[in-house]
């Protein structure tokens, strides 16, 4: 039953970041790989509330494999970070990988830890 949890959760990850990577640079461009960004940096806060609520909620091994191996495993783009910047740099636009390079690992991990806090005030720990 797990491996069914992680194909939807993996399904629905998919068409996430597929249909917000069509999306998003509509309305911010594409002078920047903001779509990439801003998914990862989504998957970031996901996985980090989806983590620390797992602490203090009973959630069964398929519904934390839904949303964590499954839906952010798919849904983020790292491999397509590592890319972008590859092609950033190659374009002679390091000021720009720079930035996004940087600016993806640190609000990543400012959206990790600002998940943990929103499921840390909503979720009491379990005694």
């Amino acid at each position: 039953m797990l491996y069914l949890y992680l194909a939807a959760g993996g399904v629905l990850g998919t068409l996430a970041r597929y249909g917000l990577g069509k999306w998003i640079p509509t309305r911010l461009g594409t002078e920047f790989p903001w779509h990439t960004f801003l998914i990862n940096l989504t998957g970031s806060l996901i996985l980090g509330f989806a983590m620390r609520a797992s602490e203090t909620v009973a959630l069964s091994p398929e519904t934390r494999g839904f949303v964590t191996v499954g839906f952010c495993g798919a849904f983020t783009t790292f491999s397509t970070f590592t890319w972008e910047t590859a092609v950033l740099i190659q374009d002679g636009q390091w000021g720009r990988a720079a930035a996004y390079a940087v600016g993806s690992v640190a609000a990543g991990l400012v959206c990790v830890f600002a998940g943990m806090t929103l499921a840390g005030a909503l979720f009491r720990p379990r005694a």
